[in-house]
């Protein structure tokens, strides 16, 4: 059974080349450029900033995914996109032979869980065109389009595009 829980701090940089190898997959559909300024984020040390939670799904003793819940009014983008009023899900990653077991929606529902727990409304996340099968999980879970909040992060017409749950 998979558990999520808060990764621990000498996990945090094995887990950011997990990332890395998670979103490989797409530097063969996207321009190099893009590629390049996807894998800085995905890299970058964002996810120690203050209240940032870092969670990971494990399974038998390894981690086989994560994810990063950036609190509301946080600049989770760093000024590529307006502070939000909700948190934010961000670098949603699970191994490749891990894929399709429910990993990503597990990390997902806990990220809920805990908005929910802080007693706020939404919860919101970005994502691409190219990441279909995450953008078909988001849809799938209620997640609804807010192009106000789409950002150009790397001038090469590739928009990523802004999602939002509503939390009741």
């Amino acid at each position: 059974m998979v558990k999520i829980r808060e990764a621990l701090s000498y996990e945090v940089e094995m887990i950011r080349e997990q990332r890395v190898k998670a979103y490989e997959e797409h530097a063969r559909r996207i321009p190099q450029g893009h590629w390049d300024t996807l894998k800085e984020a995905i890299l970058s040390d964002t996810d120690e900033d203050m209240d940032v939670e870092l969670l990971v799904a494990e399974l038998n003793g390894n981690i086989i995914g994560s994810v990063a819940l950036f609190p509301a009014k946080s600049d989770a983008y760093k000024g590529l996109v307006d502070m939000l009023e909700y948190p934010e899900i961000r670098m949603l990653a699970v191994n490749q032979g891990s894929r399709g077991k429910g990993v990503a929606e597990a990390l997902i529902k806990e990220c809920i869980h805990r908005t929910k727990v802080k007693g706020l409304h939404g919860i919101g996340l970005h994502t691409a065109d190219f990441m279909k099968s995450a953008m078909h999980l988001y849809e799938r879970m209620g997640f609804v389009r807010m192009p106000q909040f789409d950002f150009e992060p790397a001038n090469d017409g590739i928009i990523v595009k802004s999602y939002q749950l509503s939390i009741k």
